[in-house]
């Protein structure tokens, strides 16, 4: 099962394969004396470098151990089916090949947990798939409006943008993004156009959203399984129509919403900082789980300015950087523990 490319063997990092066999060895104790854990759950897991430093810290590693789960590395150079038996298949790799791989294995193990289907994630490589779901939600409930900010898909001829923008009737300043998502710092670059001249200078494929005046503030939403955990970020300034008139050109921005641009402790406004209210966060997450088919992703929304329950969802990450949620191991654990709960319930009494 050897892929082809940039994702290599996890098993190839000397810290990963120390990880792997002090989990194996003490797996294969457990079960050569007989001695049976409250709680024993096998996840196998394919990720790539960055993701392990980020999600497989010692902190998690600990506790899962403690309560009987442990994280094996899958040999990329091996076929899956040969490996195991899991419980869990915890993955994301990119590229067809993977896809195809995981895919098999699904329909061959249904009694394994595969997080998430590999059909699932592909919508959420693509940004106008990515925010359908959330349209055809059309959200709207005592505690609050969750939509998509007015948006153009462009995918050729960057001489056509402005023309394009005038007929779809979006209005300046735009939000550009790139259309694909494909995990690389490419795909989360962010561009800020304030006038109609310079959209020719962004590079299709791309898709153009309305900036919305949020407070500079953004709240981002991780959902595992049934847990939901919300942060706040600090996120672009408001533009005010002054700001608009004097601006002009395309402007690149860091990436937003990042650890270290925690806004959880920062001393604003309590109309902009309040969260988003607890049942409008539930009920988003449990449709959106629906449609979309996943368990692990975040969601990234914003406050209309001067709103109290007007907002906006402007990204879905599939398998997000879970380590920088507070929490994040008893989270986790507690989640991969409840499949093991469902499951059990599933089956017929004897």
């Amino acid at each position: 099962m050897r892929l082809k490319g940039e994702i290599h063997n996890p098993c190839c990092d000397e810290e990963e394969e120390k990880v792997a066999e002090e989990n194996g060895r003490e797996l294969n104790s457990i079960v050569g004396v007989g001695i049976s854990p409250p709680t024993k759950l096998v996840v196998g897991y394919a990720l790539t470098s960055k993701k392990k430093k980020s999600f497989l810290q010692p902190k998690l590693l600990c506790l899962a151990r403690n309560m009987g789960i442990f994280f094996i590395a899958i040999d990329l150079n091996r076929p899956l089916s040969d490996q195991g038996p899991f419980d869990v298949v915890l993955h994301k790799l990119a590229g067809k090949e993977w896809s195809e791989i995981i895919e098999d294995y699904r329909q061959k193990h249904p009694e394994v947990t595969v997080l998430d289907p590999p059909n699932a994630v592909q919508h959420l490589h693509n940004r106008q798939s990515m925010l359908q779901g959330v349209a055809d939600l059309n959200l709207f409930d005592c505690h609050g409006r969750v939509g998509v900010p007015k948006q153009l898909i462009v995918t050729k001829d960057p001489l056509s943008i402005p023309n394009e923008v005038d007929k779809a009737g979006l209005k300046l300043p735009l939000v550009a993004k790139p259309l694909l998502v494909d995990g690389s710092a490419k795909s989360h670059e962010l561009f800020l156009a304030y006038d109609q001249c310079s959209l020719s200078e962004l590079e299709p494929p791309l898709v153009l959203q309305e900036f919305v005046n949020h407070g500079g503030v953004l709240f981002k939403v991780y959902i595992v399984g049934e847990a939901i955990k919300v942060v706040r970020r600090f996120s672009l300034p408001n533009i005010s129509k002054r700001e608009l008139e004097k601006l002009a050109g395309v402007f690149r921005f860091p990436r937003v919403s990042c650890a270290a641009a925690s806004a959880d402790d920062a001393d604003l406004d309590p109309s902009i900082a309040e969260l988003p209210e607890r049942p409008l966060l539930e009920n988003l997450a449990r449709q959106l789980r629906q449609r979309l088919g996943l368990r692990l992703f975040n969601v990234d929304m914003i406050r209309e300015h001067g709103t109290k329950d007007v907002f906006y969802v402007i990204d879905i990450n599939y398998f997000p950087g879970y380590g920088k949620m507070p929490d994040y191991e008893h989270i986790f654990t507690d989640f991969l523990l409840s499949l093991v709960q469902s499951k059990h319930k599933k089956r017929p009494a004897t």
